[in-house]
Order: C-alpha cells, then sequence, then structure tokens
C-alpha cells in the first residue's frame, strides 16, 4: 500500500520533499558515464605466433632440469621414456604458454595443436626452429626478415638492410603489408637512400649516409649555411641563394574573411579578428576601423561606443538604462524586479507570511499559513506563533488557488 500523506499543508510539502528526494535523480542529474576508448587494434597473427613460440621455448627453458617426479628417475625414464621429449612435458609447456587474458594466443594455440604436437614426436630434428617451421612453412602467417605479403617479397632496399637500414619496411616479417618504406627524419625516397626535404649529404660512401638540416628555410641546400640555399619551403622566395620571407598580406596570397584582418608570418600569414566597434578594418584596434558597427561612432580617427542612455531609450515604468558595449539594456530600477514583464516593487524579507492562499474577494486565508514570527488576529498577522488560518466565508472559482503574499502587520 502506498504511504499516505499526513494532513496539513506544511506537513505535507516535507513530506513530498521526503519522497522526492528518496527518488533516483532525474537523468541530466546522474553522472555521465566515463567516455569509452576504442579497443586497442588486434595484433597481426604472425606478431601472436612469434609471442607464442617465444612464450614455448621459455616453457623449455623452465623445465629442462625437471623429471616425472616420481622419486626414481631412472626407471621411469626406462620404462616411460625420457621426460625431456615426453608427452608430459609437452603438456606442462603447453599449459603456460598463453596468460589466461591473451584470447588471440588461445585461439591461435586451439587451431594449431595438433601441428605442434607433430613438431614435439615427429619434425624436432629436421626442422629445430620451431617459429620457421610452424608460423611461415606451416601456418603462413610469417615471412622470412627483410620480406613482406603474401609471397615474402623483398623490401625495397634487399632483404640484408631494408630500406636502407633508415627506415622500416611496412609489413616486414609478415605475410600483410605493402612494403612502404617509412624512413627516419632526413631521409627520403623509395628505398630510404637519399636526404628528404630540407636535409643534404653531408657524408656518404658505399654503405653508409649521413643527412644533415639545411638553413631553416631551405627545402633543398648544398649545405648547412644561410647562402647554400637551392630551393625554399613555401611562404619563402630564392634570392641570390638565400631564402627570403615572403609578405602574403602585400599580396594576393591571404585569404582572410571580411571583418579579419592580415598578420604576416616567417613563412606564412594570419587572419586576426577586427575590434568589436569595426565593420572591416586594416588593423587592430577601434582606430584601424573601415567603417563603424552600429552602436559606434566615428570620433576622430577611431570608433567609439555610442551612449544609448542619454536619451529616451526605456519608457517603462520603474526602469532604467544600462549602457552596454555597443548597446544598452533596460533593467529594473533598485527596489524593484521584474515580473511578467513589468518591474514591480520587491517584498522585504520577514515581514511577509510567504505562500499563503487569499480570496481575492474577502481577503481571508483560504489555507495554512506557517510564519516563525507571526500569528493571526483577526484578519491580519502579527508577531508570536505561527498560527493555522480558516477557510474564508466565500470563494471565488478563479482567484481562491492564486498564490499571494499578505503583509504582516506590525499593530496589535
Amino acid at each position: 500500500m502506498a504511504p499516505r500523506p499526513p494532513r496539513g499543508l506544511v506537513q505535507a510539502l516535507l513530506w513530498g520533499v521526503s519522497l522526492f528526494l528518496s527518488l533516483p535523480g532525474p537523468i541530466w542529474l546522474q553522472p555521465s558515464p566515463p567516455p569509452q576508448s576504442s579497443p586497442p587494434p588486434e595484433p597481426h597473427p604472425c606478431h601472436t605466433c612469434r609471442a607464442l613460440v617465444d612464450s614455448f621455448n621459455k616453457g623449455l627453458e623452465r623445465t629442462i632440469r625437471d623429471n616425472f617426479g616420481g622419486g626414481n628417475t631412472a626407471w621411469e625414464e626406462e620404462k616411460l621414456s625420457k621426460y625431456k621429449d615426453s608427452e608430459t612435458r609437452l603438456v606442462e609447456v603447453l599449459e603456460g604458454v598463453c596468460s589466461k587474458s591473451d584470447f588471440e594466443c588461445h585461439r591461435l594455440l586451439e587451431l594449431s595443436e595438433e601441428l605442434v604436437e607433430s613438431w614435439w614426436f615427429h619434425k624436432q630434428q629436421e626442422a629445430p626452429d620451431l617459429f620457421q617451421w610452424l608460423c611461415s612453412d606451416s601456418l603462413k602467417l610469417c615471412c622470412p626478415s627483410g620480406t613482406f605479403g603474401p609471397s615474402c617479397l623483398p623490401c625495397p632496399g634487399g632483404t640484408e638492410r631494408p630500406c636502407s637500414g633508415y627506415g622500416q619496411c611496412e609489413g616486414e616479417g609478415t605475410r600483410g603489408g605493402s612494403g612502404h618504406c617509412d624512413c627516419q627524419a632526413g631521409y627520403g625516397g623509395e628505398a630510404c637512400g637519399q636526404c628528404g626535404l630540407g636535409y643534404f649529404e653531408a657524408e656518404r660512401n658505399a654503405s653508409h649516409l649521413v643527412c644533415s638540416a639545411c638553413f631553416g628555410p631551405c627545402a633543398r641546400c648544398s649545405g648547412p649555411e644561410e647562402s647554400n640555399c637551392l630551393q625554399c619551403k613555401k611562404g619563402w622566395a630564392l634570392h641570390h641563394l638565400k631564402c627570403v620571407d615572403i609578405d602574403e598580406c602585400g599580396t594576393e596570397r591571404a585569404n582572410c574573411g571580411a571583418d579579419q584582418f592580415c598578420v604576416n608570418t616567417e613563412g606564412s600569414y594570419e587572419c586576426r579578428d577586427c575590434a568589436k566597434a569595426c565593420l572591416g578594418c586594416m588593423g587592430a584596434g577601434p582606430g584601424r576601423c573601415k567603417k563603424c558597427s552600429p552602436g559606434y561612432q566615428q570620433v576622430g580617427s577611431k570608433c567609439l561606443d555610442v551612449d544609448e542612455c542619454e536619451t529616451e531609450v526605456c519608457p517603462g515604468e520603474n526602469e532604467q538604462c544600462e549602457n552596454t558595449e555597443g548597446g544598452y539594456r533596460c533593467v529594473c530600477a533598485e527596489g524593484y524586479k521584474q515580473m511578467e514583464g513589468i518591474c514591480v516593487k520587491e517584498q522585504i524579507p520577514g515581514t511577509l507570511c510567504a505562500l499563503i492562499y487569499l480570496d481575492p474577494e474577502t481577503t481571508q486565508c483560504s489555507r495554512y499559513c506557517s510564519h516563525p514570527h507571526f500569528t493571526r488576529v483577526g484578519t491580519k498577522m502579527q508577531r508570536g506563533e505561527a498560527a493555522e488560518l480558516g477557510f474564508g466565508s466565500r470563494q471565488s472559482g478563479s482567484g481562491a488557488g492564486l498564490i499571494h503574499s499578505l503583509r504582516a502587520s506590525s499593530r496589535r
């Protein structure tokens, strides 16, 4: 059975508030769930296979001195075969190959368990490299070092020094990837065998290349000096083997908005917003305006704010004008507040009986009034304990439910 609200307005309100607070908060008050980060990309199957084999080899090292554990090793090895090559050892190693949370490892081990058993009992002597036999030859997940792709093609620069030793061959060692060389800083070309943009050959021989940086704005150069430039980076122009900055703001290269102005920077430019007082400008501040914005006027060389409050712009009763930057606003005068679009006199806290229902015809209370400093005397309120006010003798259908405030009388 649902709980009943207590009698009396104040008690009922308190009961309602406590019930509301006991309910779950609305959705906009609930804490937002933490943002979900995207899951990490799955490792390439070749990398999973390599990790499985590495873990398997560590298991072999861990069990190299173990035995059957029965106490009589000589008899056990004579009757049960050598522990070194036994199924018991294989099972013990495989149990520790994958961590509990490594799903990819467990899935690969399940797919390749029969192959691992075949290698363990029959192929170890002819194929001692488990990684090569399992991951490359049998499962065809990996390629030899320096090769990539389904056919294990050589990386640019050759299998001995992929990408000339100055980059990373994409997909190297796997059956995937494009074989594209991702060169180190300062190196470029298909196989990273030449210097990249902004670098020059400081040293080169048959197997070695050193690339050093050009002077700042030089794209190509013959040395590190300012006068060694052969080609300039964007935003610079070559002049007598030197790169000089192009002033885009003085050319048609700058592309700024109507309410922005151009500022030249080294090798580029910036578009910055005009002052609020301007409609278009040639620089920063209200003194560089092309025209003044509405609410501003030309005073000398500057666009300055117009004080609209010097004229009668707030016609409402008890309103006053407040000037703002480029405009104004009408606010209620001190001691007044806005209610339903008009300014009404504020009631002084502590001298009113708040939230009582008043019959507009009888001016008598039609609900309860509780205030710590007032009590009822006739139809007026005086200081004292709170009292219950009775219903009026007549009630108006339109006015009985309106919320009013009854001014407390200081007279007894």
